[in-house]
């Protein structure tokens, strides 16, 4: 595996003297890293190589974690600084703001996690200003039923797919701004006016370079982008649809299949995601979700 800025030999010295490796998940996204504890404290050099690594590959994740929320806050803190999600309002973990939980699990009838949400493609808080770089993801209970794993989760590579779209639209696109407007999201679910209040429309670039690699994706999602610069709204939408089918094209998408004890990144500037409900009580699903603070769309 190349990592962009280090060459294969040096890649090779340093995965010997970390112990550390990387298994591709797909060619366009995905990559399980093997040999890192994430309760061990990591040398900056261990750290370089998987900050790369998650650049390039937009998705990164480790099997077999077993992390209080003080070790899950401590690594997550690696990749920069992090955000107090509002949905850490109702289901924050107590005296760990940083972290809100998500699933289906209840106590005494009421809901602890977040349920229902992330079920259609989309990038994380894209209808805020400054969009979080990356969402964290520690796995601690997955759904199953008689022996078959629920719950999966799907990541879209909007860099490669980018990289596929014929170069005469590619041009038409560079520069172009579109709006996103989190009532937009009321076409799949309710939204209250107090979280529309405190996320008015923004605009973003629809082509976004990241702000590490320099590389484009792009950055259009169905129900959050609601219009395009220059271009009358019928147009808009269905230039929106067209773009964000193309972004899930089979060769652009990973799949996971979670296990108890999975830590997982994703990088909300060249992937997309949406969760698989599948599942319901007494199927139960707990995780402990993260979120990493990004820059300015550029």
């Amino acid at each position: 595996m190349q990592v962009s800025g280090a060459s294969n030999e040096t890649m090779a010295n340093n995965n010997e003297i970390n112990g550390i490796t990387f298994e591709p998940a797909t060619d366009n996204v995905g990559v399980q890293v093997h040999g890192v504890d994430l309760r061990a404290p990591l040398s900056g050099a261990a750290f370089s190589l998987l900050d790369d690594a998650f650049n390039q590959h937009g998705v990164m994740f480790f099997r077999g974690q077993n992390l209080s929320a003080e070790e899950q806050i401590a690594f997550a803190r690696r990749f920069g600084e992090l955000e107090v999600n509002f949905n850490s309002d109702l289901y924050g973990l107590a005296g760990v703001p940083e972290i809100f939980v998500i699933g289906n699990i209840e106590q005494d009838g009421k809901a602890v996690a977040l349920k229902g949400v992330g079920t259609t493609w989309h990038s994380d808080m894209c209808y805020s200003a400054i969009p979080p770089r990356a969402t964290m993801l520690y796995a601690l209970e997955v759904p199953q039923l008689h022996g078959l794993t629920l719950g999966d989760t799907c990541f879209a590579s909007a860099a490669a797919a980018w990289d596929a779209l014929p170069e005469t639209l590619q041009k038409q696109l560079e520069g172009k701004r579109a709006t996103f407007d989190f009532r937009g999201r009321q076409r799949s679910r309710p939204v209250s006016d107090e979280t529309v209040a405190r996320y008015p429309p923004v605009e973003h670039p629809i082509v976004r370079v990241h702000p590490a690699t320099g590389r484009k994706s792009l950055y259009v999602m169905r129900d959050d982008c609601t219009a395009i610069e220059g271009l009358p709204q019928p147009e808009a939408q269905r230039l929106i649809a067209a773009l964000a089918d193309h972004i899930l094209r089979p060769e652009f998408v990973y799949r996971h299949q979670w296990q108890a004890g999975d830590v997982l990144l994703w990088d909300n500037c060249t992937v997309q995601h949406r969760a698989i409900a599948d599942y319901a009580l007494p199927q139960r699903r707990c995780m402990y979700r993260a979120t990493i603070a990004g820059t300015r769309p550029q």
